[in-house]
């Protein structure tokens, strides 16, 4: 019966191998954590499907790329900042491992003070550091026809708030797809599902870096 050790100990090498590539040639994938995206119409995919809308995307990419990491949509259309802090709870119920933070575009739409959103995202951070998860703050623009004063005041929010909490920042989630008709939906303002993907495809590998950092 010796000869069932010489067959026998290679193919178990074999299936370990096996087991460790996912049969796929791929890597087995990590441990399993959790991402909310906690946003407005921009992450929540208005006019799309689920499976097209920013945080499915934003999953299949990191999936595809080894970690087994699911992404909450937390996303509800025309919310504001202060929206986005009066359900932080609610969203913060599958205790997450990390946050992504997509708030302002809608103050920015309504013209709203600057100081409000800035202390509306200030609380979110500070929650979220209390509670010991990490984020990533995404930063928005506003039409110029709001004003250059006005503009420039809410853009600094971002950059001032992410330096205060020690978070990545993303500058502009809207980066490559706004003012590109063929990203958008035809209200000018919504991307359209190859517009989504052209947000993951700029976004995800600063999710994944912040996600291995705050591990």
């Amino acid at each position: 019966m010796a000869w069932r050790g010489v067959i026998i100990k290679p193919l178990f090498a074999l299936l370990l191998v096996a087991i460790g590539l996912g049969l796929s040639g791929r890597p087995a994938l990590a441990e399993a954590r959790t991402i909310v995206a906690l946003g407005d119409s921009l992450t929540a995919g208005f006019g799309l499907p689920e499976e097209s809308a920013f945080p499915a995307q934003l999953e299949a990419y990191l999936r595809a790329r080894g970690h087994e990491w699911r992404v909450i949509n937390a996303g509800v259309s025309g919310d504001t900042s202060a929206g986005g802090l009066a359900r932080l709870d609610w969203a913060l119920a599958d205790k997450p491992d990390f946050v992504i933070v997509e708030l302002g575009a809608n103050d920015g739409l309504r013209g709203l003070p600057v100081e409000a959103m800035e202390a509306n995202l200030d609380q979110i951070l500070t929650r979220l550091r209390a509670a010991g998860i990490a984020a990533l703050l995404c930063g928005m623009r506003v039409p110029p026809n709001l004003g250059a004063d006005y503009a420039s005041a809410f853009e600094a929010v971002f950059v001032r708030l992410a330096a205060k909490h020690g978070v990545p920042l993303y500058p502009f989630f809207l980066d490559g797809v706004a003012a590109m008709p063929s990203l958008n939906q035809p209200d000018g303002i919504h991307p359209t599902a190859e517009g989504v993907a052209e947000i993951v495809r700029r976004i995800g590998p600063v999710v994944e870096k912040a996600m291995k950092a705050g591990s």
